[in-house]
């Protein structure tokens, strides 16, 4: 592999590079500025570059796709940043001698790859196109990427979705966010590269289109992915919802069964309690002995008749305990919800559908 030097001045260009291979076509990578327009602008016309494709790759972010310009090829391709989940925007240009790579931010992709061109030399045996086909595969596994972390912390939310975990709903609620902003450009760059791959250009050799057939298999199966995840968080929400509903009902099938035992035990207190000077047993000193041994009879009655009817198991003091303390406490924010709700809807009548949903599904 030969590097020889740019062949037009970029003063203002913050990172350029060259690489050319045994036949002399080269490769600029370059990293641009706003100051750097007009010089961008220079090397289109030195190469014979279409203007508004190199305008374009400045101020506008285009979505993956393939102009053919007879004479050039305009590739645009977006590949995964390192800090966080979000694309960036690589706009090729393919001529017989020289691939153009174009950015405006940092490149893990292109950096990797243009290492690779440094340190080995068989990268450099083919053309341009077979050089634009290894950068679309490197974009594309970076997309990949995000998929296989999905799938290996799919479990964890499954988990967290049939423990009916409060923090899930945030968690997949960033998640299907991070997911739909690189979903956005898979699909587009899987038929960018369909099309590549079935070009009828002369600037795509049959080998260009080989490698370009492989990184299409790998966009395919991308794309399939991200279509999986977002079912597969679909199926998280209802096993949350569906965990939600049933812990739901266990607390109120507790509180609905101590309810009916306190009810009788209420009703007798409620009569001996009246203080009428004729009721029976008032003046009798064991009559709160008789009192207190009717509720107990009546209270482990209606415990036995209910596990009899397999309305409740025997459950341990503790998880009795809690899943009571659940139930005092989402009756106690009731009324607190219903304030809410009301306040919002007098204040926002326009907004009340939507308000209304928000703070049911709180």
């Amino acid at each position: 592999m030969r590097v020889l030097h740019a062949p037009v001045a970029m003063p203002a260009v913050v990172a350029s590079d060259v690489a050319v291979d045994r036949e002399g076509w080269w490769w600029i990578d370059v990293l641009v500025d706003d100051q750097g327009v007009d010089q961008l602008m220079q090397l289109g016309d030195d190469l014979g570059l279409d203007h508004l494709g190199l305008r374009d790759a400045v101020d506008d972010r285009d979505l993956p796709k393939v102009d053919d310009f007879e004479d050039h090829l305009l590739v645009v391709l977006h590949g995964l940043s390192d800090e966080e989940i979000v694309t960036y925007q690589v706009t090729c240009f393919l001529t017989e001698s020289c691939l153009v790579t174009i950015r405006r931010h940092a490149s893990p992709a292109i950096d990797a790859l243009w290492e690779h061109v440094q340190r080995t030399s068989d990268l450099s045996t083919g053309r341009p196109d077979e050089l634009l086909a290894r950068l679309a595969d490197l974009l594309t596994q970076r997309h990949m990427a995000v998929v296989e972390v999905f799938d290996h912390s799919v479990d964890e939310l499954i988990e967290d979705a049939l423990g009916a975990e409060p923090t899930l709903i945030a968690d997949v609620t960033q998640m299907r966010s991070e997911l739909a902003r690189v979903r956005r450009v898979v699909q587009p760059q899987r038929e960018a590269l369909d099309v590549l791959r079935r070009s009828r250009s002369p600037l795509i050799t049959a080998a260009g289109q080989r490698r370009f057939a492989d990184v299409f298999d790998l966009a395919y199966r991308t794309s399939q992915g991200f279509d999986a995840a977002r079912t597969a968080l679909a199926e998280v929400l209802d096993a949350y919802r569906g965990a939600e509903a049933r812990q739901a009902t266990e607390v109120n099938k507790v509180l609905t069964v101590y309810a009916a035992i306190m009810l009788p035990l209420s009703l007798i207190a409620g009569i001996f309690g009246m203080n009428f000077a004729d009721m029976p047993g008032f003046g009798n000193d064991q009559g709160w002995i008789y009192a207190f041994a009717a509720m107990l009879v009546i209270a482990i009655g209606s415990l036995a008749v209910f596990g009899a009817l397999g309305w409740i198991r025997v459950p341990s003091g503790r998880q009795a305990g809690s899943l009571l303390g659940r139930g005092l406490v989402e009756a106690a924010k009731t009324p607190v919800k219903l304030v809410t709700t009301v306040v919002d809807v007098s204040r926002r009548p326009a907004q009340r559908t939507r308000s209304h949903s928000r703070n049911r599904s709180t």
